[in-house]
């Protein structure tokens, strides 16, 4: 991801900060510095930076389940709206899927049950959800911070349970879905919750006044949309072999032609290069390129083995051309659907 540098590495796995991360620990310290002076600022940042600690743990509990299930984590990254996992590509079984997407909420819960183990029972004894979070909004203090940590993974495991795709709730989703349906219908359909559900949760932002809602609604609009996009073409592209993108019909050159009917063949042909071949050994390759110098500077009619850049003279580029059962074929192009990417928000 761009605009993001590496803090720190668990596993294998890179923890990176987005540049616009501090955006989020100024609104911090000025949400508690307004009320309560520079001692307030400084809490503010604090509580900021300790709720993306535990969003990073949430991020590694699913990173190293899945590395557990053979899957390669690439790195974790902070925004200013929460954490985003990127690994190489989904599971392929739905119990995998499952038990990956629970175990960011279950770090959450595992914190709140830690959490509430340190309060003494007289402290939380008749508090209710609402009076935990009135109380953690108080002055800054050591019991503030903590009751505002526990609410915060509260908040989080809770939230990210929603089945909107791509949230854990919505992967959840698509995972049991998954058992009776296959994967690609799954994911069409946890997709379409998803954006519901975000379209849902962003009107209410809108008439509400919560910008910052409305603003992670968008961003599950839009993963819910792009997940839909990657399954489907991983869909199509797994019913294609190779050859299937590659030209069967591919001319090619002996190392005795003359440039003269490479020039022919480059007119009436789509092919921007050519192989040089003897019996089943690849020579080299002309490129049109190669071909247009060659007019330019030499004179007459050369043979192309003249010109041709020579097979194995250039180590570090590997050629492009591979051979088949129905002769030398030039390279394919094929899109692949980029890796799968889990997020959790926190606002």
């Amino acid at each position: 991801m761009h605009w993001a540098f590496r803090v720190a590495r668990v596993a294998g796995i890179d923890i990176k900060v987005h540049a616009t991360f501090f955006l989020i620990v100024v609104f911090g310290a000025l949400q508690w510095g307004i009320p309560h002076g520079g001692r307030g600022a400084l809490f503010g940042a604090l509580l900021i930076l300790l709720l993306f600690f535990c969003v990073v743990l949430h991020e590694l509990g699913h990173s190293l389940v899945a590395k557990g299930f053979g899957l390669s984590p690439k790195q974790i990254v902070l925004l200013p709206i929460g954490g985003v996992a990127v690994m190489n590509r989904n599971p392929e079984k739905p119990v995998h899927e499952l038990v990956i997407a629970l175990a960011g909420p279950a770090v959450n819960v595992l914190i709140a049950g830690l959490l509430v183990l340190v309060f003494h029972t007289s402290v939380l004894a008749g508090l209710n959800t609402q009076m935990i979070m009135a109380r953690a909004g108080g002055p800054p203090t050591h019991e503030t911070m903590l009751l505002w940590i526990l609410a915060a993974n509260v908040s989080l495991a809770l939230f990210n349970m929603i089945p909107a795709f791509p949230l854990d709730g919505g992967r959840v989703l698509r995972a049991l879905l998954a058992m009776f349906m296959g994967f690609s219908k799954a994911t069409r359909a946890a997709a379409t919750i998803g954006q519901f559900l975000a379209m849902a949760m962003g009107l209410f932002a809108l008439f509400s006044g919560m910008l910052m809602m409305a603003l992670v609604a968008f961003f599950i609009f839009i993963g819910a949309g792009r997940e839909r996009a990657d399954e489907e073409a991983r869909t199509v592209l797994d019913t294609y072999k190779v050859g299937d993108a590659s030209n069967s019909h591919a001319m090619t050159l002996a190392p005795w032609d003359k440039v003269s009917h490479v020039v022919d063949l480059i007119l009436t042909s789509y092919q921007p290069d050519f192989a040089v071949v003897q019996g089943s050994q690849l020579l080299g390759i002309v490129t049109r390129q190669d071909v247009l110098k060659s007019l330019v500077s030499t004179e007459g009619d050369p043979i192309v083995s003249s010109m041709m850049v020579r097979s194995g003279s250039r180590p570090k580029r590997k050629s492009p051309w591979t051979r088949s059962a129905a002769g030398w074929r030039p390279p394919a192009s094929v899109w692949r659907p980029s890796s799968s990417r889990s997020a959790s928000w926190v606002w």
